[in-house]
C-alpha cells in the first residue's frame, strides 16, 4: 500500500492568503481590468471586438476587466498597441488602496484584508463614458461650452441643496 502525500501549500500561496482571502481579487489586477474598460469604452470597442484582436473570447475580456484573471505582460503590450496607449496609462492614476497592497510593509493591505472594496471611480462609470463620449460628438464649439455651462450650473444648485 502507498502512502498519499499531502499536498502543503507552497509558502507563496499561504502569504497571499493571509493578505487576501483566496478567490478574491487582487486590487492592482482590478485596476488595470478597469483601465483596459474605460479606453476600450472611450475608444467605443466592445468585449467582443477587443477579444477578436487579441483571439480571446469576450467572456475573457470580461474575465480581465473586472480583475478576475491577471493581464500577462504580452498580453498587455497587445493591449497598449490596440488601445493605441504606453503600458504606463494600465496603472497611471492607481489609487493608494491599490499601491499600498504592493506593499505588504504598510497599512494598505488592511482594506484587502477587510474584504473592502476599492472606492470606485467615476471616471470608469459606464454613465461618465458615455457622456465623456455623447460630449466629443457635438463639433460646435458653442454648444459644447454651453453645455459645460448648464452642468457647472447644476452642479452648484446640487451643492447648494446638501448644505
Amino acid at each position: 500500500m502507498q502512502k498519499t502525500k499531502s499536498r502543503q501549500k507552497s509558502p507563496t500561496r499561504l502569504a497571499r492568503e493571509k493578505i487576501l482571502p483566496l478567490g478574491t481579487p487582487n486590487p492592482i489586477d482590478v485596476y488595470v481590468g478597469s483601465r483596459v474598460r474605460l479606453r476600450r469604452t472611450l475608444m467605443g470597442l466592445s468585449q467582443e471586438k477587443l477579444g477578436e484582436e487579441v483571439n480571446l473570447t469576450f467572456q475573457q475580456i470580461q474575465k480581465y476587466e473586472r480583475g478576475a484573471n491577471r493581464i500577462g505582460s504580452s498580453r498587455l503590450f497587445k493591449f497598449a498597441q490596440i488601445l493605441d496607449v504606453p503600458i504606463s496609462f494600465f496603472f497611471d492614476d492607481m489609487p493608494p488602496e491599490a499601491q499600498n497592497f504592493a506593499d505588504q510593509k504598510t497599512d494598505g493591505k488592511a482594506a484587502a484584508i477587510t474584504g473592502q472594496p476599492l472606492d470606485p471611480d467615476p471616471m470608469v462609470k459606464r454613465e461618465t463614458l458615455e457622456l465623456v463620449r455623447a460630449y466629443y460628438k457635438i463639433i460646435d464649439p458653442s454648444v459644447r461650452k454651453s453645455l459645460v455651462d448648464l452642468m457647472r450650473a447644476a452642479a452648484k444648485l446640487e451643492e447648494a441643496s446638501e448644505e
